[in-house]
């Protein structure tokens, strides 16, 4: 009778949380806190290789390091991977936790800052007129008194001043709900505005999502088959890669779900370490390229911004100006200009976040590769 009345109340839960729209949270509870391996639990779609391009081994590549902060940093972090390409060779690899060159991860907010790289190449092919086009142009719910003036640039400033609570770490936040949920879509379109556009940078996910969801309307190809056609096979990717979707037959998770190798992430910091060009071939704009990387004019705690750029991370390293793309759990894929260098590192956590936006453990790294190479 009890086994009975157990089950009774768990089918009544589940209809409660499907009519509330809540039925993520069965998944969300389930899984407790996102991890690399995630993509297993989801649907994905496949993002084929077509000729790969292996990177050529440099005169002086090694495996393994003998640096002190670097290694404890690698361990207590739980690095999974760090490899590094300078002049477009590999000089550098090191794995842990049974993962190689072969291991698929996830990338997070990584993914951020390719759906960047994939806005610049509908600029580059006139898919997408400018980055200063009303997003109404291309989603219709956006045709509003209070949203009409969101530009593509807001959102890929962090501008939008849409209400999004860009918390992880909350059951029933609005982030959870998107990472877990089954109709990102909705999701996002219906989200109201909080702030005036194009005054503050707040690093919202739900801006990466609208940006998503305007290549769809523009290029009329799912993201995934834009990342093939358009970046992944004419970078000479070596694996094929994997972005996760809400649903079956839904849409990519554009703000966190890409799935790919260390080697193969690098490629993404090369092209813009290149302008935006993959030997001999422009896939993205250099203007565009150069904009991602400056600081956009917006207030970030009550200061200029000098951190974010058009979806990607800023900072310096010994007084030179560095960039790069970042994961919650501590994915990086790093840009030293000043070394013709890029660095990818992988792994299950990273440093605590400072009070000026930056993460504790960045530094290490950028500090080791500016004074190792």
């Amino acid at each position: 009778m009890k086994k009975w009345i157990a089950l009774a109340l768990v089918i009544i839960l589940f209809g409660a949380l499907g009519f509330t729209g809540n039925l993520y949270l069965v998944k969300a509870l389930y899984y407790n806190f996102a991890n690399i391996d995630d993509y297993k639990i989801f649907e994905n779609t496949v993002i084929k290789k077509n000729t790969g391009r292996p990177w050529p081994h440099a005169y002086s590549y090694k495996t393994q390091t003998q640096n002190k902060l670097f290694n404890d940093t690698w361990q207590q972090y739980e690095t999974t991977a760090f490899i590094v390409i300078q002049n477009d060779s590999l000089v550098f690899e090191q794995y842990a936790q049974d993962v190689n060159q072969q291991t698929i991860s996830g990338s997070f907010s990584v993914a951020k800052s390719i759906v960047s790289v994939l806005i610049g190449v509908a600029l580059n092919e006139g898919a997408i007129k400018n980055i200063n086009e009303p997003v109404a142009n291309y989603l219709p719910a956006f045709n509003n008194k209070s949203k009409k003036n969101i530009t593509l640039k807001h959102l890929l400033t962090m501008s939008s001043g849409l209400k999004w609570d860009e918390a992880y770490s909350s059951l029933f936040s609005v982030t959870t709900k998107a990472y877990y949920g089954y109709d990102v879509a909705t999701l996002v379109g219906n989200l109201p505005i909080e702030t005036q556009p194009g005054i503050n940078f707040n690093y919202q996910s739900c801006n990466t999502q609208l940006l998503g969801m305007i290549l769809i309307k523009a290029t009329g190809k799912t993201i995934s088959q834009y990342a093939q056609e358009k970046l992944w096979q004419p970078l000479q990717a070596e694996h094929d890669a994997l972005w996760s979707l809400d649903n079956s037959d839904g849409i990519e998770k554009c703000f966190c779900c890409f799935n790919s190798t260390a080697t193969d992430f690098a490629r993404i910091g090369a092209l813009y370490l290149h302008q935006g060009n993959w030997h001999g071939l422009q896939i993205v704009d250099s203007t565009f390229v150069k904009e991602s990387i400056k600081p956009a004019h917006l207030l970030y705690q009550g200061k200029a911004n000098t951190i974010y750029g058009l979806h990607w991370w800023l900072a310096t390293v010994a007084g030179k100006p560095v960039y790069f793309a970042r994961g919650i759990l501590g994915q990086y894929i790093f840009v030293l200009p000043h070394k013709n260098l890029v660095a990818v590192r992988l792994g299950n956590k990273r440093g605590e976040v400072l009070p000026d936006g930056y993460v504790s453990d960045i530094n290490t790294y950028l500090n080791w590769l500016d004074k190792n190479y």
